[in-house]
């Protein structure tokens, strides 16, 4: 159908995607995708309970209310905000925890000022927790000084509240920004959690490495004012990193990796983002960082110590 009251998706597989819509009429249309095709397959109308349950779930979710206003888990229950000057950003609640394991963490919130003149690079950071097709998407801003600090974009759950992906496409999540220490948000992901994490340097002139941080944290902004449900398919981490990416990329295309988001770095080195003098299968090998995270641990030099070894487009 050319338009549609609601949407969900539902990845049968690594190399699979479904997606289901509500039609102006009423009716429920799916379509298939898979690894290899160049568009999606259908549209078919959707018959049976299958069909029944789907659009009961997406008309009660429609009924639902985003809220800033809940009994948040600790890492979340401080969303990214920021005063934009001229030419100093005083960034608010950026996170700095020290996580012993998933669950036993010392919180620290701090307040940072950056120069925007003092903006140096862009790193697309890609976590990997659920084999190779679906990835959490990062991205890290260095500075003159050597600090980094990194941007990420997450469910925002309740105290003792676990996530689903299939819950995800029903409004059960609010979306909350994150600003935080490399030793905190990446450290986590790679020596605590044993995720695969993989560090993109970007290429990118200073204007557009500035639009990108200065979209983000507008965005950030707005949604620290204006509560929103996250959505699996269409509102995650990758999807709105995306959008704020084409304020620096315009024109940037889309791709079937903004969907299955473990894909994506190969998006950006089809389209020129990343350092293309290397193969992409051995630019990937010297982007993973987890090994180099968990000699460098607690280090101070962590985020130059993860970044040994992997091409900058920059230079």
């Amino acid at each position: 159908p050319s338009t549609s009251t609601s949407s969900t998706a539902v990845s049968r597989s690594a190399d699979k995607l479904d997606i289901f819509c509500v039609g102006t009429d009423q009716r429920v249309y799916t379509a298939a995708w898979q690894v290899g095709d160049t568009s999606w397959r259908g549209w078919w109308p959707a018959v049976g309970l299958h069909a029944a349950v789907f659009a009961a779930l997406a008309a009660w979710s429609g009924l639902l209310r985003p809220s800033n206003d809940r009994d948040w888990a600790v890492d979340v229950s401080r969303p990214l905000t920021a005063t934009i000057g001229p030419e100093v950003v005083v960034v608010h609640d950026v996170r700095n925890f020290t996580w012993r394991t998933n669950d036993d963490v010392a919180p620290r919130w701090e307040e940072r000022s950056y120069r925007l003149a003092d903006l140096r690079s862009m790193d697309l950071v890609n976590s990997y927790w659920m084999g190779p097709a679906i990835a959490h998407t990062l991205l890290a801003f260095g500075f003159a000084d050597g600090r980094y600090l990194t941007m990420s974009i997450e469910i925002r759950r309740e105290r003792d509240e676990d996530f689903s992906a299939l819950a995800g496409f029903f409004s059960q999540y609010e979306l909350v920004f994150v600003a935080a220490d490399e030793r905190d948000i990446v450290r986590v992901r790679s020596n605590v959690r044993a995720e695969d994490v993989q560090i993109y340097r970007i290429k990118a002139s200073p204007d557009q490495t500035r639009r990108m941080f200065l979209e983000l944290l507008g965005r950030a902004n707005d949604l620290a004012e204006r509560p929103s449900f996250y959505n699996s398919f269409s509102r995650n981490c990758t999807t709105e990193m995306f959008g704020a990416a084409r304020a620096a990329y315009p024109g940037l295309p889309f791709g079937w990796e903004v969907i299955l988001s473990g894909y994506l770095p190969g998006l950006a080195y089809r389209t020129g983002l990343l350092d293309t003098s290397v193969p992409f299968d051995e630019l990937r090998r010297r982007s993973r960082a987890s090994g180099r995270a968990r000699a460098a641990d607690a280090d101070p030099d962590f985020s130059a110590r993860i970044r040994e070894g992997i091409p900058d487009p920059n230079r």
